[in-house]
């Protein structure tokens, strides 16, 4: 198998860089120092600054190199192109997932004991905690250091957290207030097609948890409270980390995209009673089939 290229991983990193150091137009990226930073070659490093170039974020001098054109704020750190951010691409990221499920990491550590720990440059551990941060179990404290949040971490805790959802996702569903929200459905449709048609077999853990989240909230969305769905979105965050650690028997996936598509099918078809029913089946049945090694 052809060895993917890291260039676009090194083009997000680089915008990562500049909006960690708050960079302004106009100044210089030195590609030996950013190569030097990410620990690879020149080559990677200057693949990725001719792609930022492409995009407008820098522009190359003659013989000096490439300069920033635009302030850190403006500048998107998104994976280039729409690629997705697969998780091969990041394996610092799921070390600190594991480690902080497995009791290593303390309630509260500093960027310099994590940067020892992992053998990483300040650069790069930031990408992560950042990523980490956006997902919400880890937040940010003055200065250079991080607090984990609460999150589910036994198993007992973990299948409760399924019967919580079951119950709310299934009452949500039954409220007078409850209305499809069809531009929404026919996007869940779209991924849950594409996750059920091979996607299941190629996508990140990650990636497949996004959007099987972003399923089951919409749904709760459709039920205009915000309560119900301000809890299933706490409960989302919790599991996070209990759910990259779990066994995952990728051969059910289709199934499962099976019974989400079923859901949508009979929502549509005015039949929200039976859905509701077959909602609560469904996450109840998904919790017993899931393995968590904890």
């Amino acid at each position: 198998m052809a060895r993917q290229s890291v260039s676009p991983q090194i083009t997000a990193s680089i915008l990562e860089f500049v909006k960690t150091n708050e960079m302004r137009a106009g100044e210089h990226l030195p590609c030996q120092m950013l190569a030097d930073a990410f620990r690879v070659s020149r080559a990677p490093v200057n693949a990725a600054l001719k792609k930022l170039e492409t995009m407008g974020v820098v522009r190359a001098e003659p013989n000096r190199g490439y300069f920033l054109t635009m302030d850190a704020a403006k500048v998107e750190t998104e994976t280039p192109a729409g690629e997705p951010q697969r998780e091969e691409e990041d394996p610092l990221y799921f070390r600190i997932a594991e480690d902080r499920l497995a009791g290593k990491l303390e309630e509260r550590v500093s960027e310099n004991e994590l940067m020892r720990l992992y053998d990483v440059a300040r650069s790069r551990l930031l990408k992560s905690l950042h990523r980490i941060a956006e997902e919400g179990w880890i937040e940010r404290l003055p200065g250079n250091g991080w607090a984990f949040r609460e999150t589910l971490t036994s198993r007992r805790s973990y299948e409760e957290g399924y019967v919580f959802r079951a119950v709310i996702e299934q009452q949500a569903m039954l409220l007078p207030t409850f209305r499809p929200n069809e531009e929404e459905f026919r996007k869940a449709r779209a991924v849950q097609t594409a996750l059920g048609e091979g996607g299941y077999e190629t996508w990140s853990r990650a990636e497949i948890f996004k959007a099987n989240n972003e399923f089951h909230e919409m749904l709760v969305a459709c039920s205009q409270n915000d309560f119900f769905l301000d809890a299933i979105k706490r409960i989302n965050r919790l599991r996070r980390l209990i759910e990259y650690h779990i066994t995952i028997d990728r051969s059910r996936l289709p199934r499962q995209t099976s019974e989400h598509l079923h859901i949508l099918d009979l929502v549509e078809a005015g039949r929200r009673t039976e859905a509701a029913a077959f909602l609560y089946t469904h996450i109840m049945g998904a919790s017993r089939i899931k393995t968590p090694r904890v």
